[in-house]
């Protein structure tokens, strides 16, 4: 391919032409993979719980980049404590120490109790770390024969998007076109602690388990199913491994989900809010007995606990705890929960959530009201065709909440 001399801007002609909206789509659907489906809103800075496009438009953000941003955009605090680490040191890859590292664990320690963490970057990527630590602790603590383990899922998971990960997932989509995928995996029921105990063999290492389904549609299982399933678990020498990438950080009106039912998982799985939206942070947080199987070479990454990562994160955990998101969420979770259920429309099937994490499912297709809502001033998303998911930044107001509340009903009214 020859080499191309990259103008500095596109040419003024050219965005008087599309404007300047539609040239950026353009642009993007010219040279970028088609793997997602945006609305079409051209963000261009955001702020607390606002976000502007380039043609100087304000919007509403109802999904805080999937529970990203629960600190909100741009938060003065942790845009601060990466500035000031961008000034000392960004990488120094895990072949030598930094002085972040060691601060941030104890900070999590601190925070939950968890004795250690194995820090990566996205979300994805600590589930990916946890599957490999079950494993081996199976083989090496547990007893399971070699190349033996199984590892528990349920039915409309979302972990993520690698072949292991796809391998048990049950959307057709994510699948197709991606086999072979790799065995070792059983699914059962979400929600359905006795199909849990009967799927449990000697040979299975771990349950793994979303809180609440986020992408499902924010499904909440039944009551006391947590719990049940956590002593299952327990009375077979399963890991319980939570994955509370989305769920977790506040989102629910708890600190992690797994709170609502007074358990504490053998493994936790955060992401996403770790960093507030500034950089890509995960980790997976266990006992000294679990992550004790890994030794030097077993697993790794470059960027994985890096100092930048680190200070980030840290500042970004002090916002959650010291501006009380969780009770926040909480609070004004019933509040917006409230107000959406005196919304009177034929098309809605069901209003559900738990803190400021609240999905619509309609008997209509989702995305034209999310484009009825983004020309209103609201961004949200769809998910599975029929349902909207609502998960505003937790340090939002009270009024904006109901301001919001008022335009979906306006926007429903009119389906």
């Amino acid at each position: 391919m020859a080499a191309t001399v990259l103008q500095q801007d596109t040419p003024h002609d050219t965005h008087e032409a599309l404007g300047l909206t539609a040239h950026l789509i353009q642009l993007e659907d010219q040279y970028g993979t088609h793997n997602y489906k945006p609305l079409d809103v051209v963000v261009e800075r955001a702020e607390g719980v606002w976000v502007y496009d380039v043609e100087g438009r304000r919007y509403l953000d109802c999904l805080a980049a999937y529970s990203a941003v629960n600190q909100g955009h741009c938060h003065p605090r942790i845009l601060s404590a990466m500035i000031e680490q961008a000034h000392k040191v960004t990488l120094t890859s895990r072949a030598f120490r930094n002085d972040q590292l060691p601060r941030f664990l104890e900070d999590l320690h601190n925070l939950t109790g968890y004795e250690m963490a194995l820090l990566m970057n996205s979300g994805t990527e600590a589930v990916e770390s946890a599957l490999k630590v079950a494993r081996k602790w199976g083989y090496k603590v547990k007893g399971i024969p070699a190349n033996q383990a199984e590892i528990i899922v349920c039915t409309n998971n979302f972990h993520g998007r690698t072949i292991s990960i796809i391998s048990f997932s049950t959307e057709d989509q994510y699948r197709d076109g991606f086999g072979p995928f790799l065995s070792g995996f059983k699914v059962i029921p979400f929600g359905d602690a006795a199909a849990l105990r009967t799927a449990i063999t000697p040979n299975t290492a771990a349950f793994l388990v979303e809180p609440i389904q986020g992408e499902a549609g924010v499904l909440i299982p039944p009551d006391g199913y947590l719990a049940e399933a956590f002593a299952i678990c327990k009375g077979n020498k399963v890991l319980f491994m939570a994955d509370e990438i989305q769920s977790g950080l506040g989102r629910t009106g708890k600190l992690f989900a797994y709170e609502h039912e007074g358990i504490t998982p053998d493994v936790l799985i955060v992401g996403k809010a770790l960093a507030g939206g500034f950089y890509p942070v995960s980790g997976v947080l266990t006992s000294r007995e679990v992550l004790g199987v890994i030794t030097p070479g077993d697993h790794g990454s470059t960027f994985g606990g890096n100092p930048m990562a680190c200070a980030v994160a840290r500042a970004s955990l002090k916002v959650i705890v010291e501006e009380h998101l969780a009770d926040r969420s909480a609070e004004l979770g019933t509040l917006f929960i409230n107000r959406l259920r005196q919304i009177n429309s034929p098309h809605i099937i069901e209003i559900r959530g738990r803190g400021l994490w609240i999905a619509i499912e309609l008997t209509t297709p989702a995305r034209p009201i999310c484009e009825a809502l983004m020309r209103e001033g609201i961004l949200c998303k769809e998910t599975h065709d029929n349902i909207i998911r609502f998960a505003p930044p937790l340090i939002i107001e009270k009024e904006e909440l109901l301001w919001a509340a008022d335009r979906i009903e306006e926007v429903l009214k009119a389906v």
